[in-house]
């Protein structure tokens, strides 16, 4: 039991607020995007400023506490809360400015990609981030971080220009090229090993506002030779195109011929950064290719094409995924991921590929802490369900998709779509893992910051 006079104190300390059990916002404090995650800590810190951040992070090393570290709250392992210990939540720091003449952004640590994208965009301008507008911008950033955009101008980690980090023994830091440069490696990939990041640089690129985006859709029994075009056209696709396929089950969308709702199809969501007509010509060969059942690609703000994921992606559904990393799509991969689609476990689950490369690849993978410069594809088998009932097959499901497909992977697999809460870091940080495990000694020798895919501090 916390002593009550000690919690007290730290409350007092705060100009953000401090949440206890018995508090009406403590539920919905401690919910988080994945609703398999039912944690409830002890005390949960609503910080207001970095002051906030330091006295919670001495307050959980003090006190012994289990610590975990809350942006957005999306991450699909559950790490941003814990049972019986201190949240740190950083909501409340998500402010945005930008320097259009400079190109920098500056991003508060609970900031989420569409605050980000809105404050950008009013200048033209735009970071290569995710693709879902209600994920946290730190997290995504610290495990690296790809989205459309990424092909074109690399991860976010790749155009980060520094961070504020509030380290183990309280102490708060700027890292950099220049400042503290070993720990700007490691955080740019390493996840949140190191500390709470408190605030972003980022390097800034014009874009928009509209661009060419959207899906075509194709029957399940096309998708092997749709798939099989796909990946020769994504062999030679320009960096300013990103194509991600999607195995799923048709939505009742008005766009889909009612005689598919409900079927297994392929989508083929597809992103152009130039000028929209440029796009369209450039993916025309895609999009003609075969028998589609429905095309709804076209000019679209590039805010909007942030967004359409989100109610696919919606908070509330429990999640399960597994992501290989793929330097090419055999046909003996592209034939078990059809085979897989065909048994998938509810309406909401899906298997996504996810084209990277591009200007990802063109960075060694031992310039920052993300290793994994040689991957074409992340490939992610993901179930989604309603009730604790569905479990077992959902999870039977993710199982048979990582029996089947990690033989014929490359081994990696990518930090922020990991559901497992440990034992894939080997996978997620490759052969940096023993640069970040020195790093860990340095900045986190007892490991308070160990809700994560773990680096274990090198003895």
């Amino acid at each position: 039991m916390l002593d009550l006079a000690v919690t007290e104190d730290l409350g007092t300390r705060l100009r953000g607020t401090l949440l206890a059990p018995d508090d009406p916002a403590y539920d919905e404090a401690r919910a988080v995007w994945n609703a398999m995650i039912d944690r409830r800590p002890a005390l949960i810190a609503r910080c207001a400023e970095v002051a906030d951040v330091v006295a919670a992070v001495d307050f959980a090393r003090d006190q012994g506490l289990t610590l975990a570290v809350r942006g957005g709250g999306h991450n699909i392992a559950g790490t941003s809360v814990c049972d019986g210990g201190l949240v740190i939540d950083l909501s409340a720091m998500n402010a945005v400015e930008v320097d259009p003449r400079a190109r920098v952004a500056r991003v508060g640590g609970g900031a989420l990609l569409g605050d980000l994208d809105r404050a950008t965009q009013a200048q033209g301008l735009a970071v290569p981030a995710g693709v879902v507008s209600t994920t946290g911008v730190a997290g995504l950033t610290l495990g690296g971080g790809f989205g459309w955009l990424s092909r074109k101008h690399g991860l976010a980690a790749d155009n980060l220009l520094s961070v504020e980090l509030v380290t183990a023994a309280g102490e708060r830091l700027r890292a950099s090229a220049k400042e503290n440069p070993e720990l700007f490696w490691g955080l740019r990939g390493g996840g949140g090993n190191f500390g709470v990041a408190t605030a972003f640089e980022f390097r800034l690129h014009p874009l928009g506002p509209e661009v060419f985006f959207g899906p075509t859709f194709y029957r399940l029994e096309d998708a092997a030779e749709v798939l099989a075009h796909y990946r020769d056209f994504a062999h030679s696709a320009p960096h300013d195109c990103c194509v991600w396929a999607d195995l799923m089950t048709a939505p009742p969308l008005p766009i889909i011929p009612e005689a598919h709702h409900g079927t297994k199809v392929l989508s083929l969501m597809q992103f152009h950064a130039g000028d929209p007509r440029q796009g369209e010509e450039v993916l025309a060969p895609l999009r003609r290719f075969g028998r589609p059942i429905a095309d709804a690609a076209g000019p679209l703000p590039y805010t909007s094409a942030q967004g359409l994921l989100d109610e696919t992606y919606a908070k509330g559904l429990r999640n399960y995924w597994t992501p290989q990393n793929f330097k090419a799509l055999s046909d003996a991969a592209i034939d078990a991921l059809v085979t897989l689609a065909a048994r998938l476990p509810t309406p909401q689950s899906d298997i996504l590929v996810s084209q990277v490369g591009g200007a990802i690849n063109e960075v060694a993978s031992e310039a920052s802490a993300y290793p994994h410069r040689d991957t074409g594809f992340v490939v992610t088998p993901g179930a989604r369900w309603a009730e604790p009932a569905g479990d077992d097959a959902a999870l039977a499901w993710v199982q048979a998709c990582r029996d089947a497909l990690a033989p014929l992977a490359d081994g990696g697999a990518y930090v922020n779509f990991i559901a497992e809460r440990e034992g894939r870091e080997h996978e997620a940080y490759g052969g940096n893992y023993e640069r970040l495990a020195a790093l860990k000694a340095r900045y986190d020798p007892d490991n308070l910051f160990r809700l994560n895919q773990n680096v274990r501090p090198r003895a």
